[in-house]
């Protein structure tokens, strides 16, 4: 069956190439011009994955990934911006965005980044990742203070309850079930997204801090540290 995207893009000549490239992909899509028309049509049709631009009249991609969120709809979106500053970036992952590509772009990496979180809708694949430090019960996992519910998709440290996007949640969840042991780039990027960014990728590193604001409190150890020229590990130090 093919999959559903909804493109929200006011440049004309953008959305009119990408709409032709997605359905030449074998894509079902629905291209609208700005984010009233995106909010209608994904209230009337429920796609299975969204691509918002950042930047369009009235009500912008951010505005529009805020409201679905709010709203409990957690269908993927991947965001297109010209914005390149990690501030910006890190905006669209606050507003519920799962990825994003930088103008201008290649359509193939529009195309790998839908795959990969096409990919991550229902998928389970992390379930089957070693487990050696942290506490397993059914759908229960914790380590290093933190415990998370995996069915529900929730997650305290502490008594206190984080609100992660997807993203976050499958970064912090793999990152869990390997506490204590280092994973290099390499792991992370083919296990949450499916393919490595490559060596000059801020993408991961971008996820990374944006979890720890969420993680971390005053006063307590910082629980994500960074290999220098490897990757990341979970561990209470």
């Amino acid at each position: 069956m093919p999959q559903n995207v909804l493109l929200a893009e006011d440049d004309r000549a953008i959305r009119h190439a990408l709409e032709r490239a997605l359905t030449l992909e074998g894509y079902t899509v629905t291209a609208v011009a700005d984010g009233v028309e995106a909010l209608a049509q994904a209230h009337r049709t429920p796609p299975d994955v969204l691509v918002l631009d950042v930047m369009m009249p009235g009500i912008d991609g951010l505005q529009v990934c805020r409201v679905l969120r709010a709203e409990g709809d957690r269908t993927p979106i991947l965001m297109l911006t010209a914005l390149v500053e990690t501030a910006d970036r890190i905006a669209g992952l606050d507003a519920g965005a799962d990825d994003y590509v930088v103008k201008p772009f290649d359509v193939e990496e529009v195309f790998a980044r839908l795959r990969a979180l096409l990919r991550r809708t229902g998928n389970s694949a992390l379930d089957d990742a070693p487990t050696p430090a942290p506490r397993t019960s059914g759908t229960q996992l914790s380590a290093a203070g933190l415990r998370m519910d995996i069915q529900a998709r929730r997650v305290w440290r502490g008594r206190r309850e984080l609100e992660l996007t997807r993203t976050e949640f499958e970064l912090l969840e793999l990152l869990v079930r390997n506490a204590g042991i280092v994973l290099d780039h390499s792991t992370i990027y083919d296990r949450i997204w499916g393919y490595d960014f490559g060596p000059g990728s801020k993408n991961l590193a971008v996820y990374v801090g944006y979890l720890r604001r969420k993680l971390d409190e005053p006063g307590a150890p910082a629980l994500i540290h960074t290999v220098r020229g490897v990757g990341y590990v979970l561990r209470e130090d």
